[in-house]
C-alpha cells in the first residue's frame, strides 16, 4: 500500500478520509478496488478503514468509538467532542444506549439537532472544561459526565457520575458545571444523579447493581466494604446490612492476554471466589453474586426477585446490625 496512505491511517487511529487518501496520491478508482475486494471497509461514507483492522475491534464500546471518529472526520465545522462521544477518548465508563449516536458540542449558537447520525448539541462551554484525549479535544470528565445525565437520564446518568467521580472528579466540580446550566433541558436528572452517586463504585456492573439495590428501597447501601482477621483481607463491592453483594464481570474470567484481568486459570478464580465467600459466610455475612446478563430486561425482575430473597434470609438468620465486625473493619478515604 502506498507509504503515504499508511502513514494517513497510522496518524488518524487507522481512519482515512477520501479527501486524505486522495491528498496521498490515491485516485478514486483505486479507492474503489480496495473497498470492492475487501482490504478496505467504509466506515462512514466518505471515511475508510483496513477490514483486519475493522474486524480486530470487538467491543462494543471500541466499535463506537470507531463509528464516533469517522463521523467526526467528516465534520467540517470548529466542534468538541462531548456526551458519549467524549466519555469514550475519556475512557470514562458508561453504558451505552440501545441506539449510540455520536456527540458533539458547537458553540456560542444555541439549540440542538442531528445530521446524518450526529447530535449537535449547540451549547456553551467553558475554555477550562476543554482537554485533549486521543489528540482530540473532547469536554473533560465532570462536564461529560453531566451532559450524559441531561441526555439519558438514569441509569446512564449515575454511572458516568460514579465514573468521573473515579477519575478525580469531585462532587463540588459536577456541581459547578451544573450551575452554568440554570436554565438548560433536563438539568433535574443531572442533579438526582450527582446525589445518587458514589465515589466507591469500581466498575459500570457495581453501578447497576447498586441501582437495583435502590430499587428495592434497600437503605444504606456501602461500596467496598472491606474486612480483615489479620491473615485473609477481603473487599466486597455492596453491602446493606449483614448481607454483601457481588458483580461478576466477565473480563475478571478472560486471560489478559486477550485483553481481560485475569492472571490465574478460571478453575483457580472460582476456587478462590468459593474461599473467599465461605471465609466471609464465618463472619454471618450473607451473599448474592450479580452478573452482567442479570441486569437487563426481564432478567433484572428475576434478579430482583431473587435478591431480595437472599438478603431476607440473610436478616432472620444475623440480623442487619454490624457493630460487632467493627475490629475486623478496614477503612479507606474515597474520592470526594
Amino acid at each position: 500500500m502506498n507509504p503515504h496512505v499508511q502513514a494517513t491511517m497510522a496518524a488518524n487511529h487507522g481512519l482515512i478520509t477520501r479527501r486524505q487518501a486522495l491528498a496521498a496520491g490515491l485516485d478514486l478508482d483505486t479507492i474503489c478496488r480496495y473497498v470492492r475486494c475487501g482490504d478496505w471497509t467504509v466506515v462512514r461514507r466518505g471515511v475508510y478503514a483496513e477490514r483486519a483492522y475493522v474486524e480486530s475491534i470487538t467491543l462494543p464500546t471500541d466499535r463506537q468509538r470507531l463509528r464516533d471518529r469517522a463521523a467526526c472526520a467528516a465534520i467540517t465545522v470548529p466542534f468538541v467532542r462531548s456526551h458519549d462521544t467524549a466519555a469514550l477518548e475519556l475512557e470514562l465508563g458508561i453504558l451505552l444506549p440501545r441506539k449510540p449516536q455520536t456527540h458533539v458540542t458547537r458553540h456560542p449558537v444555541v439549540g440542538t439537532h442531528n445530521k446524518w447520525g450526529v447530535k449537535h448539541h449547540l451549547a456553551p462551554y467553558l475554555d477550562g472544561q476543554v482537554v485533549r484525549a486521543n489528540g482530540f479535544e473532547v469536554l473533560g470528565p465532570a462536564r461529560t459526565a453531566v451532559d450524559i445525565a441531561r441526555e439519558h437520564g438514569r441509569p446512564y446518568g449515575v454511572v458516568a457520575v460514579d465514573s468521573a467521580r473515579r477519575m478525580g472528579a469531585s462532587v463540588s466540580e459536577l456541581h459547578e458545571v451544573l450551575e452554568h446550566m440554570q436554565h438548560w433541558p433536563n438539568r433535574r436528572q443531572a442533579q438526582s444523579a450527582i446525589e445518587l452517586s458514589d465515589a466507591g463504585s469500581e466498575s459500570v456492573g457495581e453501578t447497576l447493581t447498586r441501582d437495583v439495590l435502590e430499587e428495592l428501597g434497600l437503605a444504606g447501601v456501602e461500596t467496598q466494604f472491606e474486612i480483615t482477621d489479620g491473615v485473609r483481607t477481603a473487599r466486597f463491592d455492596l453491602r446493606v446490612g449483614r448481607h454483601i453483594f457481588e458483580f461478576d464481570g466477565r473480563s475478571k474470567y478472560v486471560p489478559a492476554a486477550e485483553g481481560g484481568l485475569a492472571l490465574r486459570s478460571v478453575d483457580d478464580i472460582l476456587a478462590e471466589e468459593k474461599t473467599r465467600q465461605a471465609w466471609a459466610h464465618g463472619f454471618h455475612l450473607g451473599m448474592s453474586r450479580v452478573e452482567w446478563a442479570d441486569l437487563f430486561g426481564r432478567n433484572r425482575n428475576y434478579l430482583k426477585d431473587r435478591l431480595s430473597r437472599e438478603y431476607l434470609t440473610t436478616c432472620r438468620a444475623f440480623g442487619t446490625d454490624i457493630s460487632d465486625l467493627e475490629r475486623f473493619r478496614v477503612r479507606r478515604s474515597k474520592a470526594a
